[in-house]
């Protein structure tokens, strides 16, 4: 099976020096993957290298079986709508609802904002938010944050979604509650790849989900052990 997203020896520096080299990495189609390191590390860095955010400085990125330096501005548009993102700070325009917030990938994209608007309804069921949907980002409480960050990812039905340490600032019954909305994603077919510094809610997906869990360390990304 080819991966959706395959990094070969690719490396990235800033002010001088290495944050990655060598790194090898791929996440095939309905894959699951925990990204684990120390706060640091550069796990937001590796994330956006996987939707292009920014480019290797050394080796090669293939997104969808194509080599990101030979993109041009269409291409990363419509890669862009195949992979969906939750950033660490959800990155809200506050004076939108919530409804809006959630749809706006389908206006910058381009879409008939109606086709989504059946899609929002179901979306706001799923992370239980119908009764906010009007309300203001600084009204909701961080869990309901970024499962409105999780609904916006996905409004597009994407293909892969990438999730930058969602659970960060969550208590644990809300984090393990985040956790189990892209369990639900990955058996729905997603590949997921989820940021987190917390090895208990990685022990604690196990009877969930079969998931492969990558280390950052030493400039490099190694497959973690069982011995978590």
């Amino acid at each position: 099976m080819h991966p959706l997203i395959e990094l070969k020896k690719a490396g990235f520096s800033y002010g001088g020096g290495d944050i990655f080299r060598d790194v090898d990495l791929h996440l095939t189609k309905g894959s699951f993957h925990f990204l684990t390191g120390p706060s640091g590390s550069g796990k937001t860095t590796l994330m956006k290298m996987c939707y292009q955010a920014l480019m290797p400085d050394t080796g090669t990125i293939k997104v969808f079986g194509k080599d990101v330096r030979a993109m041009d501005r269409d291409d990363v548009a419509i890669v862009r709508r195949r992979i969906g993102v939750v950033h660490q700070d959800c990155q809200f325009l506050d004076h939108l609802s919530v409804a809006e917030n959630i749809l706006l990938p389908s206006q910058v994209a381009g879409r008939d904002v109606t086709q989504d608007v059946a899609n929002l309804n179901q979306l706001l069921r799923w992370v239980s938010l119908t009764d906010h949907m009007n309300a203001l980002p600084p009204q909701l409480s961080g869990g309901e944050r970024q499962r409105a960050a999780l609904a916006r990812a996905v409004i597009l039905s994407p293909e892969v979604v990438i999730a930058d340490e969602p659970t960060g600032n969550l208590d644990w019954d809300m984090a393990q509650r985040l956790l189990n909305l892209l369990i639900e994603l990955n058996k729905m077919g997603k590949t997921v790849l989820m940021a987190t510094h917390d090895m208990n809610l990685i022990r604690a997906s196990r009877q969930s989900v079969s998931a492969r869990v990558l280390r950052i360390q030493g400039k490099q990304v190694h497959l973690a052990g069982a011995d978590l």
